[in-house]
């Protein structure tokens, strides 16, 4: 039966170790650190991954993702056909202060259209109410279960909003505006942003602000991916419209999630690296106790290139097996990783639904770094192979 003969002689090298029991075991020990390095990249960047996502939900749910100011020449139109643009809102915001009998605290006041935060994250995250309830001139407002818990206050209950940019005169100074809103619904997102913004009517907002209810407002922009909003702010800015996007703000955030998720990855294929140079020392003691071997194969007129592919080949041989389990071992423990947690009984509640911990696998970086480890696992077994074509046969055989 016919077999390329570099990949054959490859092959047995590489199943073939009992008969040095110690070059058999660094073969194994080298191809188990490259499943174990590559098992645990998949599962840390799958859960960073994850938490990414859960980041960016929570977070860019309820920061604006792009904020045009008004200004003579804002069509809401144009606004629409902007690249990576899902819809376009009127929008206010005002800094303010939220009083119960309990306490008070400082808050972003949000005004918004209630129709237009239909299924968004804010509307999936309700726990008490409904949107729709925050209708104009109801003087309603949204709040977060963890500020409702702060100022002891629930669905119905009265508050005061305290607007230090909208003050009025009156015989005893300067005053804040201020009103009392009732309570219409609580949400929970899960966010750190969550006790920092309410939301109310967009008209009751301009009403406290001492603003008539046709005056015009700024506009927020959903996209369709908040990380992708360089090109909409560069049209935005050709167009000569200002405009504030969500980087302003939680930028430094996500560039240390982001910083926090690189150095992972480097780590963990400075692992993968150091178990794929293992292959060196393996092959460097096969190349050794097969010199006999080789210099029969050289003999026999196998060429340097056909030798040199024999080690090579070897070398990549150990690598597929190593990645090959660490891949399987790896997609699965991340698949099971909250069963796994559960079962060992630990819980790390980072999710929004409730599950302990935010798996995201995606199956381009999955490919990558098995495709990477292949690569460490290529170079590493040069060297030797290198090493085996430069082997002498007349010296060789007369050591045997």
């Amino acid at each position: 039966m016919f077999h390329p003969i570099s990949a054959f002689i490859a092959w047995r090298y590489s199943t073939a170790g009992k008969q040095n029991s110690f070059v058999s075991f660094i073969n194994r020990f080298s191809v188990a650190g490259i499943a174990l390095g590559l098992m645990a990249l998949i599962v840390v960047v799958s859960v960073m991954n994850g938490f990414e996502a859960q980041l960016k939900a929570r977070i860019l749910g309820l920061v604006p993702h792009i904020v045009v100011s008004h200004s003579d020449n804002t069509n809401p139109m144009q606004l629409e056909r902007l690249e990576n643009v899902e819809m376009v809102s009127p929008f206010l915001e005002a800094q303010g202060v939220l009083q119960s009998k309990s306490g008070l605290r400082g808050v972003q006041v949000q005004g918004v259209l209630a129709e237009d935060m239909q299924n968004s994250v804010l509307d999936n995250s309700m726990q008490l109410g409904q949107l729709s309830s925050m209708t104009p001139g109801s003087f309603t407002v949204i709040i977060s279960q963890s500020l409702g818990r702060q100022l002891q206050v629930g669905v119905g209950d009265k508050v005061r909003i305290l607007m230090a940019g909208a003050s009025v005169y009156t015989p005893f100074g300067r005053l804040p505006s201020q009103r009392l809103v009732t309570v219409a619904g609580v949400h929970n997102v899960g966010s750190r942003l969550d006790e920092k913004i309410i939301f109310m009517s967009l008209n009751d907002l301009k009403k406290m602000l001492r603003r008539s209810a046709d005056s015009p407002a700024d506009y927020r922009l959903f996209l369709n991916d908040a990380f992708a909003y360089q090109q909409t702010v560069m049209q935005l800015d050709e167009a000569g419209f200002e405009s504030e996007n969500w980087r302003t703000r939680q930028g430094p955030l996500f560039d240390a999630v982001k910083m926090e998720g690189n150095m992972m990855f480097l780590m963990l294929i400075l692992i993968i690296a150091v178990a794929a140079f293992n292959i060196v020392s393996a092959l460097v003691m096969v190349v050794s106790e097969k010199q006999g071997d080789i210099a029969i194969l050289q003999t026999q007129g196998l060429s340097q290139a056909k030798l040199m592919a024999v080690f090579i080949l070897n070398g990549v041989f150990n690598g597929v097996k190593g990645a090959a389990i660490g891949l399987i071992l790896g997609v699965l423990i991340a698949l099971e990783l909250n069963t796994l947690l559960e079962w060992m009984g630990v819980s790390l509640a980072l999710s929004a639904d409730g599950a302990a911990v935010p798996v995201d696998i995606r199956v381009s970086q999955v490919a990558v770094y098995t495709l990477f480890s292949l690569l460490l696992c290529f170079l590493a077994s040069l060297y030797p192979a290198m090493r085996a074509m430069r082997t002498q046969p007349a010296t060789a055989l007369q050591n045997d």
